[in-house]
């Protein structure tokens, strides 16, 4: 199968590594300036994985696309509404589309398969790739399980069928919804647990697990999704690459904010803390841990004081 992977950083990478090694016919995108994009141009390799020469590497999206049976997006979830605005200017009808961020959209909590939809003017199918896994596991044949979602159940399982392996086994989505909104989820989770890392208080992370699981399933279900999903691979099942370990950029973002570090890695976490907020008014749930992680980050609220705040409310029975 001819793919298109647009974006060049670490995801975006690596789903052209893979997509490789697993027999499909690849082109991946960079923009011309991008310093990823030069250095897989110049040598083929970044800090993560080294590309085979049958990887097609172009600036240009034309090119990437045109005759892509599939394609994958792996850039910021905040530019994707203005990215999938210049697609327009290409023929995209009935084109698979894979979106493989996790984020929402910071000024309106929108979910990025909305905002990808709304700004497409030709009729294209979209799906997401979501779950844990890192890259630097993945290129050493250390294998876990993900998960594709949409709301075509023939596409689900088109896409699952098409990027299963031994490295990867996919499992079928059924609640798109819950899916995007726990995947985003996740990432604020991830920045609290590197805080807590960060303030020497890591003893409370099974605490954090606990709450952010049940603070999310609330949200979700009273969004219209299945709140056992948030129990899934999309949300509680990403929580050890994301809540622990050492390649995790949100946590790894919150520890070194804590300690007043300098982090240059992209945290999606963060933009995801004020778009649940978002929907946390406009649904009318209470998010507390997206709240502390936001009074820190954007109030300058001193860490310590937020996360011993957050535990340390008055007593409510576990199930509250």
């Amino acid at each position: 199968m001819k793919v298109a992977v647009l974006g060049c950083g670490r995801w975006g990478s690596f789903i052209s590594w893979y997509a490789d090694k697993i027999g499909h016919e690849v082109a991946m995108w960079g923009r011309a300036e991008s310093k990823n994009y030069r250095r897989l141009l110049l040598d083929r390799t970044n800090d993560y994985l080294v590309l085979s020469s049958a990887v097609h590497l172009t600036n240009s999206v034309i090119e990437a696309v045109e005759s892509a049976e599939m394609i994958f997006i792996a850039i910021s979830a905040q530019e994707l509404r203005g990215f999938a605005n210049r697609l327009n200017d290409m023929e995209l009808s009935n084109k698979t589309f894979v979106l493989c961020m996790k984020g929402l959209e910071s000024e309106s909590g929108k979910r990025l398969t909305q905002v990808f939809m709304e700004e497409m003017k030709s009729p294209v199918k979209v799906a997401i790739w979501v779950g844990p896994g890192h890259v630097q596991d993945f290129t050493n044949d250390i294998p876990n399980c993900m998960v594709i979602d949409s709301e075509d159940a023939d596409l689900t399982k088109r896409i699952v069928d098409s990027l299963g392996s031994e490295t990867i086994r996919f499992y079928y989505g059924h609640d798109l919804l819950g899916n995007e909104i726990g995947a985003a989820a996740k990432n604020v989770i991830g920045i609290a647990a590197g805080m807590l890392d960060g303030i020497g208080y890591a003893s409370l992370k099974g605490a954090l697990m606990a709450r952010g699981t049940k603070e999310m399933a609330r949200l979700v279900k009273t969004m219209g999704g299945d709140e056992l999903t948030i129990y899934g691979l999309g949300h509680l099942g990403d929580y050890e690459a994301t809540v622990f370990s050492k390649h995790s950029h949100n946590r790894r973002f919150g520890e070194a904010f804590a300690k007043k570090e300098p982090f240059e890695k992209l945290a999606e976490g963060v933009a995801t803390a004020k778009a649940l907020l978002r929907l946390s008014e406009q649904y009318g749930v209470e998010l507390p841990i997206c709240q502390a992680v936001d009074s820190v980050l954007s109030e300058d609220s001193d860490p310590k004081e937020q996360l011993v705040r957050l535990f340390m409310r008055p007593v409510k029975s576990e199930n509250v």
